[in-house]
């Protein structure tokens, strides 16, 4: 009878881990054109990074495709690519100790939907990494243009899943727009139109073209996408933080060089920078499910980065950017805010995956609400709102500090709100006359004082009546 009793709790355990919709990790598609360390080194650094948060997506294909560096894409440069999957076999084990993972489910159950705080098995992996577009541009979408990497997108958006699936464009994302294409071909203008809204695409800067000639803005398919499917595609285009992430990863790499290299079989493999460091890590901390935002908004800033819509540097299309001013200096605010903060967190993840041990992040509860989502609440003009964080909690018992603070941008258009006690575990919000009909933006932000003194958040959103 006990060992019935203990298959049924384990199988609950595996539904409970596959099957509650709340905690399903975002759908994750890397395009990258990883390459030689002594060419691409940067978007090496950005996979191992990517592995190291493999509990944190659902990593649904990694294509290798064409990038500034490369057209058409050398085949040769996949070993790269594999390199890193063989360091992620040699390290998961320990990795998996942090969220106290004890084996991996079946292959079937993993390319179903996954929990975050999941770490998939290597086969997982291996069996997501493929070859999209080779050769880049507009002119070269068509026939004869197919990839396994086009046609796995396809499939991916008519799986009954409704979480949108994000194109994390490391290199050119000439794959997605091959895979729009093919539907084109074959479905009606109302299908293909649902077949876009399933994707969202970030972009480091416009890699579907060589270096040369990136100023072409119209050689490029993802002009083509911004224009052809405006209404349909939400489309990021990152003209502000990568490059910030690549300078801040120089500044800092003397860090990197004692935390993150040589750690484990994936620091192992971790290049020295070239042009700068991990500057198409962006494209994935957007979308961390941390607390810290809604990916859907791309105002509410994140580790990704702040954008407006507007005029892209094309001068013809729309899109979600950082390029123009205000918003290119206030996205590099925010990133160099956040930047220690993301660093600590890749270097303690670094050694679990060494030591398989280390420190985790704490967790936020505020007004009684646990998890990550964010909190919505209403309030009255003149009035006050108590925000509790008292009940949140370190796994490992580390004492914790409080800051509330305020996303400016949004709701007051820069009127500072008043916030009392913001350095406490309770705040207290005072909603200002001028405020009916607006929304308030507040993030409380919690540190552990153990190892790399790790970070998280929750966003309140306090709509105003």
């Amino acid at each position: 009878m006990r060992n019935i009793f203990l298959l049924l709790m384990l199988c609950c355990a595996s539904v409970h881990l596959f099957a509650q919709k709340k905690d399903l990790k975002p759908r994750l598609v890397v395009c990258t054109d990883i390459g030689a360390p002594d060419v691409e080194p940067d978007d090496m650094e950005s996979a191992i990074r990517l592995m190291a948060y493999a509990d944190q997506f659902e990593i649904e294909a990694i294509c290798m495709t064409v990038g500034w560096n490369c057209d058409p894409y050398p085949l040769e440069w996949a070993e790269y690519l594999t390199k890193v999957m063989n360091a992620y076999e040699k390290d998961v084990t320990k990795l998996m100790a942090r969220s106290k993972q004890k084996k991996f489910v079946s292959l079937d159950k993993e390319n179903g939907q996954q929990q975050i705080g999941y770490w998939p098995s290597p086969e997982y992996i291996r069996g997501r990494a493929m070859m999209g577009s080779t050769r880049a541009g507009i002119k070269v979408i068509g026939e004869g243009n197919d990839s396994p990497g086009s046609n796995l997108l396809i499939q991916l958006a008519d799986e009954p899943d409704d979480r949108p699936i994000w194109v994390a464009s490391w290199g050119g994302a000439n794959t997605l727009a091959q895979a729009i294409w093919r539907v084109k071909q074959t479905r009606t203008p109302e299908q293909v139109r649902q077949f876009v809204r399933k994707f969202r695409v970030y972009t480091i800067t416009d890699q579907d073209m060589q270096y040369s000639m990136r100023m072409d803005r119209a050689y490029s398919s993802h002009q083509w996408l911004r224009r052809e499917f405006k209404d349909d595609l939400k489309f990021i285009w990152d003209e502000g933080t990568w490059q910030l992430q690549c300078d801040l990863g120089k500044e800092h790499w003397e860090e990197h060089e004692k935390y993150i290299q040589g750690k484990g079989a994936l620091g192992t493999e971790y290049p020295k920078y070239k042009w700068g460091v991990e500057g198409d890590t962006p494209s994935f901390l957007y979308v961390m499910p941390n607390g810290l935002s809604d990916p859907e908004d791309p105002t509410q800033v994140n580790w990704g980065g702040y954008h407006q819509f507007g005029l892209c540097p094309d001068s013809l299309t729309y899109a979600w950017t950082s390029w123009k001013q205000p918003t290119y200096d206030t996205t590099r605010d925010y990133k160099r805010y956040f930047y220690p903060d993301e660093l600590n967190d890749f270097k303690a993840r670094m050694q679990w995956a060494d030591e398989g041990r280390g420190n985790t992040n704490p967790h936020v509860i505020v007004n009684g609400k646990k998890g990550i989502s964010i909190i919505h609440m209403q309030a009255k003009a003149g009035t006050q709102v108590r925000l509790d964080a008292s009940r949140s909690y370190d796994g490992e018992g580390d004492a914790l500090s409080f800051l509330w603070w305020q996303q400016k941008e949004l709701g007051l258009d820069h009127q500072p709100l008043s916030i009392i006690a913001s350095t406490s575990p309770v705040a207290i919000i005072e909603i200002p006359q001028n405020a009916q009909g607006k929304e308030l933006h507040l993030v409380c932000e919690v540190h552990d004082n153990g190892p790399f003194r790790l970070v998280a958040y929750r966003r309140v959103i306090i709509k105003v009546e």
